[in-house]
């Protein structure tokens, strides 16, 4: 791989000894892999687990595979999974996710939350936060907002409100060089100080957000200590509260560049592409914190046709608050605060849209319920699988009563879908079809 010259100089100096080793590496092939996701109720083992972490494999699992269209995997490499295990969150947590397209971290966060507690999930970017969407609905959450703001309009919202922060800055992306080599014409080399300017601007909004004893985790896909140690040197100064957490060396991580609370993934010592990461804990004591929270705007009517599909197709009542967009029925996490002034992309868990008289289910509630908690259920084989996903109709080898089911295949959810005369009719997304 063709390096920078100033990029060879500058770790050549950094490294010492090490710096041919860490040259060649880049002349490796990327390291693929993937995690499982505990949310859903059908699990399949797979070979090749990644050492000392809860769900993370190595290899390749094709975006068509049955696996992967109903969220029981998400393709993450090894050095990206170690920031949302380094945060390890508790149930019941209210985090962040700054800066979150495509979705890796959240969709990590959302396997340690268990669908308790609040996930905000937010890109700045509009097309990255619709991607970031679709893949927080496939991983089935139930307690996720996606929003699409900057940090300095979160901050307005959301003023001491987190109990978690994870920002992976945006960087100038020298461990995705290997695994994206056209990152390397952007790269110059003020190019990394530029980047610790913009992160420290973003730090600055997200720290507004962070409750009193809360945790921040910092992370970057880049070795350059301007960016790393130099941003954390920077937060510890001037937010004198905070302090880090030392970080398990696991798998090959080594310690930082004069800070050894911090982690550093290299391709020579660690199996996967470059990543740093920090841990820093708000050690003033811990408040609690009330906050005017959203509340269901559902009318009577509504409320009635709601009542009437949960009785019918449901074996257990959704926790949560209800609020109707127009036509369209969402169940958002409580404790949520008002977020009318949020661009928000997907406002929790889309269940449905209202008819004329009547309710009809999402996909995304299809796909976020487990076959135990709906009364009725239709397993497609592969086969029927494939014609499904394309777009078409599904003969069905027995007779069944008309109406709603979940489908499902291999054990999980691909959305809610009507049978009628022994055909079950197609309701996948136009958008998500091949």
């Amino acid at each position: 791989m063709h390096l920078p010259v100033d990029f060879i100089k500058k770790y050549k100096k950094l490294l010492g000894d090490e710096a041919s080793a860490f040259f060649a590496s880049f002349d490796d092939e990327a390291v693929a892999a993937f995690r499982t996701n505990p949310l859903k109720k059908a699990q399949v083992t797979f070979e090749h687990p990644i050492p000392q972490t809860p769900w993370g494999y190595y290899g390749k699992i094709s975006g068509k595979s049955v696996a992967h269209t109903t969220g029981l995997i998400y393709s993450q490499e090894p050095a990206a999974q170690m920031v949302a295990q380094v945060a390890s969150p508790q149930k019941g947590m209210r985090i962040l996710d700054l800066s979150a397209a495509p979705g890796g971290k959240s969709t990590h966060l959302l396997s340690y939350l268990d669908n308790t507690g609040i996930l905000v999930s937010n890109d700045i970017s509009t097309k990255r936060s619709k991607i970031l969407a679709e893949n927080i609905e496939r991983f089935g959450a139930r307690n996720t907002i996606v929003t699409n703001e900057s940090s300095h309009r979160l901050a307005k919202v959301f003023s001491g409100y987190f109990d978690m922060i994870v920002f992976d800055g945006p960087c100038s992306g020298e461990g995705m060089f290997r695994k994206d080599p056209a990152a390397i014409q952007y790269w110059h080399r003020g190019y990394p100080s530029e980047c610790a300017a913009l992160q420290k601007e973003i730090l600055q909004e997200a720290l507004k957000m962070l409750a009193i004893g809360g945790k921040l985790i910092y992370s970057t896909c880049t070795w350059s200590p301007e960016e790393n140690e130099d941003v954390v040197k920077w937060l510890l100064e001037t937010y004198p509260y905070l302090e880090l957490v030392d970080i398990p060396k696991i798998n090959g991580m080594v310690a930082g560049i004069d800070i050894s609370e911090v982690a550093r993934m290299y391709p020579h010592h660690f199996r996967g592409e470059g990543q740093f990461v920090a841990s820093l804990r708000d050690t003033r004591s811990k408040k609690v914190v009330s906050f005017k929270t959203a509340k269901s705007n559902l009318t009577r009517q509504q409320q009635i046709y709601w009542q009437d599909f949960t009785k019918k197709y449901l074996n257990q009542s959704l926790k949560g608050i209800l609020q109707v967009f127009g036509n369209q029925l969402y169940l958002l996490p409580e404790e949520l605060p008002d977020l009318k002034n949020v661009k928000i992309i997907r406002n929790g868990l889309h269940l449905g849209v209202f008819k004329k008289g009547r309710f009809e289910p999402s996909f995304a509630l299809g796909v976020a319920l487990s076959s135990d908690e709906v009364r009725h259920t239709i397993e497609i084989d592969i086969e029927q699988f494939v014609t499904y996903v394309s777009g078409n109709v599904v003969k069905l080898n027995k007779s069944v009563p008309n109406g709603w089911y979940q489908v499902l295949c291999q054990g999980n959810g691909l959305g809610f879908a009507k049978v009628t005369a022994d055909t079950l009719k197609n309701f996948y997304p136009k958008g998500l079809r091949f």
